[in-house]
């Protein structure tokens, strides 16, 4: 008689150590892509449902059924492993989703950002003329008076480009946008000729992925 699989090849530490890790990772995988995908699509792509849940099925079944033939309890202790993968997985995504999607925005709107911060370091320096320069600043001195609108709205923008940057946020080129636009009307409204001004922000200077905020 052909002996028992669990005679012939038992199950051992190391075995079930890296069973456990492949169907703890094949788990874990299949539900992050899956609420991935649900949530890209609400919902309306069954056909790509299906192929998240045959993809993670090739690995998960073999992974519980070979080491559950060897040992049933082996695979009993596989399956609570599954179950726990599952359920971390479930909890986890948000955050694991989150952290992609900035990622993916990183790099996708990296080239506009790094555009946008040198745009704004030409505001800060084109604005701290008016600080730094006497005779600007005794003959424009509403740069400097945030009780003027024009020059609140300014810093509030810039306070808005300045929160961005450091976040690194894809709405930041349009931030930056309106930071420029800002000073062109506290300029204008200050009385700054257009001699003393560069080319007005006008329209959006940044184009692509960015959102307006």
């Amino acid at each position: 008689m052909v002996p028992a699989v669990s005679e012939a090849a038992p199950l051992g530490l190391l075995q079930l150590v890296l069973w456990s890790a492949v169907l703890a990772a094949a788990v874990a995988c299949t539900v992050i892509v899956v609420r991935h995908h649900l949530k890209a699509s609400d919902g309306d792509s069954p056909d790509l449902l299906f192929w998240d849940l045959f993809g993670g099925a090739v690995v998960i079944a073999p992974a519980l059924l070979i080491p559950a033939v060897a040992s049933p309890p082996a695979g009993l202790a596989l399956a609570a492993v599954a179950g726990v993968s599952a359920i971390a997985a479930y909890r986890s995504s948000p955050a694991v989703l989150t952290w992609y999607e900035t990622r993916r925005r990183r790099r996708v709107d990296g080239p506009l950002c790094r555009a946008a911060a040198v745009v704004h370091e030409e505001i800060l320096g084109r604005w701290a003329r008016y600080e730094l320069d006497p005779a600007l600043a005794i003959s424009y001195p509403d740069l400097a008076d945030v009780a003027r609108p024009e020059t609140a709205d300014f810093v509030k923008a810039l306070r808005e480009a300045e929160t961005l940057k450091t976040a690194w946020d894809s709405g930041y080129p349009h931030a930056v946008d309106r930071l420029g636009q800002a000073l062109d009307r506290a300029e204008a409204a200050a009385g700054v000729p257009a001699s003393l001004r560069p080319a007005p922000f006008t329209g959006t200077r940044f184009t692509g992925t960015a959102q307006r905020r």
